[in-house]
């Protein structure tokens, strides 16, 4: 593997795991305040459900 594809993996990994770092865990306190903060209308049927099953029916 050359030293360009290398270092073209090893960005595209760190800013993966960057992205995936910012948001906190489903059915924490820290997102189920975010999820609170953020319109309604804006939830997907996804985060509704772990909503209403992490931070209403604890």
């Amino acid at each position: 593997m050359s030293l360009r594809k290398l270092s073209t993996v090893c960005l595209a990994l760190a800013l993966a795991l960057g992205v995936t770092a910012c948001s906190p865990e489903v059915g924490s306190e820290a997102w189920c305040k975010q999820m609170s903060d953020k319109p309604s209308g804006d939830w997907s049927t996804n985060e509704a459900t772990d909503y209403a099953k992490h931070c209403v029916f604890k």
